[in-house]
C-alpha cells in the first residue's frame, strides 16, 4: 500500500534486554515490511535481533526498477552486505521488485522484457533469496498506470504480461524461485471515470486477470504463491470487519479465493484448493501519538487512527486467526518501526523513537504461546458455486383474474450477476416458461425485473428466476415464489 523509506531512527537502545532464542515455529511464519536494515551500518544486526527477540522470522525488502537505469540493482552493496546477516539470525527475505512510477512499465518501449530482464538480475546477483514478489497493488492507478482505457479494463491484462514474463524469467534462473504474484490492495472502486482514485477492486481484478490470462494462451502457472494487503477499511475498524463485496479484508479471504478460483479454475494455474499459498505481505493498523514519543514525530495525521491496546489486541487476534488457516503462509506487519512523517505510516510494533508499543509484546507473546500450532481447528476452504447473497421478493398474487397482464418481481445479488426470470407453468413442479426476462444485476443494488405484458390463460402458475455469476457462469442458483391461479373472468 504505502510505501516506506528507510527509517532514520535506528532503533535505539533496545538491545540490552534481548532474548534471542526464537519462538517455536508456527503454523504461519510473521514478519515485518520495513526497508530499514538495508541502509544500516552493521548490516541490520541490531535489527533482525529485534526481529528474533519478538519471533519475526521474514522481511519484507523493497527493491525498486528504474527504466531510466534498468539494471541498476539500488544499494546493491548494502544488500550484500545484510544478506548474511538475515541468514544467520534466521530471518528470510523477501524481495518485492516494484516499478518507481506508475507508468514505469507501460510507459516505457520494452517496459515488461526489461522489468523481466531486471528480477532474473536481481535473482542471480543474490542466489540465496528465492521468494520474489512482482509489482505492488496493481489494482490502484498510484501504483499502475493506466487502469482503464477508452473505459475498458486495461492494468490486468498488462500485468498478466510483466508477471508472466518475471516468472518464466526467474524459472530460469532456478526453477526453486518462488514467484508471487499481485500484492492485490484490499480495495477499489472499479470505476473508469472517477474524479480520483481510479481503480480496480481486488475481486474484479481477478477476474480480468484470468481472463487474460486465457486470452493469452499461456499453458504455464503464473505465479507460486499470491500477496494480498487486507488493510481495514478505516483504522479504528476491529478485526471482524470486513468489507462489502468486490473489496476484502481479513474477514473476507475466502471471497477471496473463490475470485481466484473462478478466474484460474481449470487451468495450469493452481488456485487455492490446488495448494496455492497466500502471503498477507502488509498488514496495519495505525496508531495515534502517545505523549511521551510526540518529540520523535512531525506532519499533521491524515487519518483517524486508533490506540496503542487496540491495536496490540487486533494483531494478536489476527496471528490467532490466519494460523487456522492453512492457506496463509505468513503474516507481514507494514512497519516494523513507524514512521516519523504522520502523514505516511505509524502502524509499526515500535514508535519512531524506538520505544516498543503494546503490540511488540503481544504479537511476541501470542508467537510463542501458539506454539506452533493453531490453537483451534483448521479452517479449510472449498469453493461454492452459489452466489453470495441472492435474494428475490415475489408478489403474493394467490388468485388473479384472467385480464391480468402485469408482472414484476425484485432480485437482488451481493455480487455482480446476470439473471433469466420468467412465469412457468406450474403442475407440482416448473413446466414450460410462458414469460421471459433476462438482464444482469450490480452487486448490492436491488433491480425492478419487469415481465412481457400479457394475459394468461386460466392455470396455475409460478415466478422463477435463475441467477448466474458473473464471474464465473457455472455458478447458479435459482429462486422459485409460491404457485398462482388465473382464474377466467366473467
Amino acid at each position: 500500500m504505502p510505501r516506506l523509506k528507510p527509517a532514520i531512527v535506528l532503533l535505539v537502545g533496545a538491545l540490552a534486554s534481548l532474548v534471542l532464542a526464537a519462538p517455536a515455529q508456527a503454523d504461519i511464519d510473521a514478519g515485518v515490511v520495513d526497508d530499514t536494515p538495508v541502509v544500516t551500518a552493521d548490516g541490520g544486526a541490531a535489527f533482525f535481533a529485534l526481529m528474533t527477540d519478538v519471533g519475526l522470522k521474514e522481511l519484507r525488502i523493497t527493491v525498486p526498477w528504474d527504466p531510466a537505469n534498468p539494471t541498476t540493482i539500488t544499494n546493491e552493496a548494502y544488500l550484500a552486505s545484510m544478506l548474511p546477516v538475515a541468514t544467520l539470525r534466521g530471518v528470510r527475505v523477501v524481495f518485492s521488485v516494484q516499478q518507481v512510477k506508475a507508468r514505469s512499465v507501460t510507459g516505457t518501449p520494452n517496459g515488461t522484457q526489461q522489468f523481466a530482464a531486471f528480477v532474473a538480475q536481481l535473482a542471480t546477483t543474490f542466489p540465496t533469496v528465492h521468494d520474489f514478489i512482482i509489482g505492488n497493488e496493481p489494482n490502484l492507478s498510484r501504483f499502475w498506470q493506466p487502469q482503464f482505457t477508452g473505459g475498458r479494463s486495461a492494468s490486468p491484462a498488462a500485468y498478466q504480461a510483466l508477471l508472466a514474463r518475471s516468472y518464466d524469467a526467474l524459472k530460469a534462473v532456478n526453477p526453486t524461485n518462488n514467484v508471487i504474484g499481485l500484492g492485490l490492495s484490499p480495495r477499489g472502486n472499479d470505476a473508469p471515470n472517477a474524479p480520483g482514485n481510479v481503480s480496480h477492486s481486488p475481486v474484479k481484478f481477478l477476474s480480468a486477470l484470468g481472463a487474460a490470462y486465457r486470452a493469452s494462451g499461456r499453458r504455464k502457472p503464473l505465479m507460486d504463491s499470491f500477496a494480498f494487503h487486507p488493510y481495514p477499511k478505516t483504522d479504528r475498524d476491529p478485526l471482524a470487519k470486513g468489507y462489502p463485496w468486490p473489496n476484502a479484508g481479513i474477514p473476507n479471504l475466502g471471497r477471496i479465493k473463490q475470485a481466484f478460483f473462478d478466474a484460474f479454475r481449470g487451468t495450469q494455474q493452481k488456485t487455492f484448493e490446488q495448494g496455492l499459498k497466500m502471503k498477507l505481505d502488509e498488514v496495519g493498523w495505525q496508531v495515534g501519538v502517545v505523549p511521551g514519543s510526540q518529540s520523535a514525530y512531525f506532519g499533521q495525521e491524515s487519518i483517524k487512527p486508533t490506540d496503542e491496546q487496540t491495536q496490540a489486541s487486533i494483531y494478536a487476534g489476527l496471528l490467532r486467526q490466519v494460523a487456522c488457516d492453512p492457506a496463509v503462509d505468513s503474516v507481514l506487519f507494514f512497519g516494523f518501526q513507524d514512521e516519523p512523517n504522520l502523514d505516511r505510516w505509524q502502524s509499526g510494533l515500535m514508535r519512531a523513537d524506538g520505544s516498543k508499543r503494546a503490540s511488540y509484546d503481544s504479537v511476541k507473546a501470542t508467537l510463542a504461546q501458539m506454539g506452533g500450532r493453531c490453537a483451534g481447528r483448521m479452517q479449510n476452504w472449498r469453493h461454492s458455486m452459489e452466489l453470495e447473497g441472492i435474494s428475490a421478493k415475489f408478489s403474493k398474487l394467490g388468485r388473479l383474474p384472467s385480464r391480468a397482464n402485469s408482472w414484476s418481481l425484485i432480485a437482488r445479488a451481493e455480487e455482480d450477476a446476470l439473471f433469466d426470470a420468467g412465469i412457468h407453468r406450474f403442475n407440482g413442479r416448473l413446466g414450460a416458461r410462458l414469460l421471459t426476462k433476462t438482464g444482469s444485476l450490480e452487486g448490492h443494488m436491488g433491480r425492478l425485473v419487469r415481465l412481457p405484458s400479457r394475459r394468461l390463460r386460466p392455470g396455475r402458475y409460478v415466478f422463477s428466476i435463475r441467477f448466474r455469476a458473473e464471474a464465473n457462469p457455472a455458478r447458479t442458483m435459482r429462486l422459485t415464489g409460491r404457485p398462482f391461479t388465473i382464474y377466467r373472468a366473467r
